[in-house]
């Protein structure tokens, strides 16, 4: 019975982490300023998988898939709560309609990885697959 305590504890999805991704984001003063990212619940990494299914013809058969690129993007849009990609301001400002475009406007090439390496490093992803290959390899 003892061993099952250990299993009783809270998730990590809630947790928050300030990330600066670039210098180019500051405020009057001078003041960098960092995104904020949240750590998600399975449930809902889960339902943006489910959400990113692209469906294709193999063979005549019909298969789903998961589109990497529209996953990372609602990913994004779902962990970072500052700045609100979802305000309609910076959608204003960067031309687009749909907030999953924010970031891919908004960040260069390597402002985007860092982010999504902070993302799956809050969310345990970087430690899954690292013991994964620690298995693998052992």
């Amino acid at each position: 019975m003892s061993t099952l305590k250990a299993f009783l504890q809270p998730t990590v999805a809630g947790q928050t982490k300030e990330v600066i991704l670039s210098e180019r984001f500051k405020e009057k003063d001078g003041t960098v300023v960092p995104f904020v990212i949240q750590a998600i619940s399975q449930e809902e990494n889960d339902r943006l998988c489910q959400q990113s299914q692209k469906r294709e013809t193999v063979k005549g058969q019909q298969i789903e898939r998961l589109d990497r690129s529209l996953y990372t993007r609602r990913l994004i849009l779902a962990c970072v709560k500052e700045p609100d990609l979802k305000d309609k301001e910076i959608c204003d400002y960067y031309g687009v309609i749909d907030p999953l475009e924010v970031a891919g406007k908004m960040l260069s090439v390597g402002e985007y990885g860092i982010l999504v390496d902070a993302i799956m490093e809050l969310n345990g992803v970087n430690d899954a697959q690292e013991k994964l290959e620690e298995a693998k390899n052992s």
